[in-house]
């Protein structure tokens, strides 16, 4: 029953609303993904900056990429592959591109909305946007509650059993071992709050993700004489041109939608929490870098994967014996020795440990939303967490990931009609920032020209 209700909801009903919304204001905005993807590398230039109370711009791209990029990138597109052909990787990206614009919109809404808070931080996300912005506080509450499930609790747990098996199957570390040393690094970590989160994202996401750029530039390097029939296969699987590579052009459209989506997270309403609290001049700002950390995500980073495995001889279409992680695995090992197949565990390591720290933190942002800034209940939370992820470093939690899939599904359906509901504004806020740049001018939100909207004045001083 629980896989046949995701089954529904990410094959049919997320996919016509994120592709339709992820349409609708690719050209409503009329493709601000593409017009101001140069300008993502000059607000980047700026994004070091920080401001009390808030994180650097830079940061909270690297603590949404943390979550953007992980299992998705290395056995998600092995899957997505396996199950749809090549051509799935060409709907990855197309989706991908869409979904720049849908997470330049909601994180720039979550900027626009975010609340100073008692102790001198700030706070936001769909859960503030949604009760300020078109005052549908039910819809908030269901946000949060899902939030808190779908990461606070039940990603955790699962990210846990993902590194310690992990570890488990390629160095022999007892899962327990894996599971205390996971408590020890997260409690250092997230009793820090938001500033410590986003001071080690800034060290390990670059250091994690370079990595794995590096070893798939490598292994293009090695084999670039046929990185271009790689890239025509990938186009012709995508149309049907040619059916031996995989389930024909259906498949392949579901599956790289599918995974895409579940990849890069756009529409979702996960990184607008994260997006929220850095300091910025104006809203667009953020929403510009955002869009950036879904092309890093899809575009270089899932593309780095399938170039691995489709240079490889280990992939054999119609071959389902091989997939997920084991198939970059052996793909990796068969370019670069055995070394490559250990590579990917510490890298899947990596990249799940940081996707905790992102996790725990959207936990945390819901469960501020219904008591703010209380230390105490934030102190059992982070108890809790800690607890969860010892436990599911020793459990196989399909069951917990099945419930935490559909979850996060009804958390996108919730945030994407929020996102929908405030069209008209979040196209308001992008022709203020266009119309500053077209006057010469360095973007900053003047309060004054939003006094209609409900928005906090102390996060948006002149």
């Amino acid at each position: 029953m629980l896989a046949m209700l995701s089954d529904l909801l990410w094959s049919k009903v997320l996919v016509v609303m994120l592709v339709g919304i992820g349409l609708y204001f690719t050209i409503a905005s009329r493709f601000v993904q593409f017009r101001y993807f140069g300008r993502m590398f000059a607000v980047l230039g700026s994004a070091l900056h920080h401001e009390k109370g808030h994180v650097s711009s830079f940061q909270a791209l690297v603590v949404s990429v943390a979550g953007r990029v992980g299992g998705g990138n290395i056995a998600g597109v092995a899957v997505a592959i396996t199950l749809g052909g090549p051509g799935a990787v060409f709907w990855m990206w197309v989706i991908g591109l869409m979904g720049m614009a849908t997470s330049f919109f909601e994180c720039s809404l979550a900027q626009l909305y975010k609340r100073y808070e008692p102790d001198g931080t700030f706070r936001g996300g769909p859960a503030y946007y949604l009760t300020r912005g078109i005052n549908q506080r039910g819809l908030a509450v269901i946000y949060s509650l899902l939030l808190l499930i779908t990461f606070g609790f039940g990603f955790n747990a699962v990210q846990s059993y993902v590194v310690a098996t992990s570890l488990d199957v390629s160095f022999g570390v007892p899962t327990w071992a894996s599971g205390l040393a996971l408590v020890v690094f997260l409690g250092f970590v997230i009793f820090g709050g938001i500033q410590r989160i986003a001071a080690v994202s800034e060290i390990v996401v670059p250091v994690m993700a370079v990595s794995y750029f590096a070893c798939a530039l490598l292994v293009i390097g090695i084999n670039i004489q046929e990185v271009p029939a790689a890239f025509a296969t990938i186009v012709s699987s995508a149309f049907g041109l040619d059916s031996a590579l995989g389930g024909g052009i259906g498949v392949a459209i579901m599956q790289g939608v599918k995974r895409g989506l579940f990849s890069n997270e756009a529409g979702l309403g996960s990184a607008p929490n994260v997006a929220a609290v850095a300091f910025v001049p104006h809203p667009a700002n953020q929403g510009i870098v955002q869009a950036f950390s879904v092309f890093i995500d899809t575009i270089i980073m899932c593309s780095c994967t399938a170039l691995i495995i489709l240079l490889s001889d280990v992939y054999q279409p119609g071959d389902a014996g091989v997939s997920g992680v084991a198939l970059t695995q052996s793909a990796l090992a068969e370019h670069l020795g055995a070394w490559g197949g250990s590579f990917v565990s510490i890298a899947l390591v990596m990249f799940a440990f940081s996707s905790i720290m992102y996790n725990y933190y959207l936990g945390e942002n819901a469960l501020n939303y219904f008591s703010e800034s209380n230390r105490k209940v934030f102190a059992v939370f982070r108890v809790t967490v800690l607890g969860l992820v010892f436990w599911g470093a020793a459990q196989d939690l399909g069951t917990v990931f099945g419930f935490a899939d559909l979850t996060m599904g009804l958390l996108g359906v919730v945030n994407l009609i929020g996102l929908l509901w405030m069209s008209k504004l979040a196209l308001r806020l992008l022709k203020d920032y266009d119309d500053q740049l077209a006057d010469g001018k360095t973007p900053r939100l003047n309060a004054d020209d939003f006094a209609d909207l409900d928005i906090d004045r102390r996060a948006w001083p002149d």
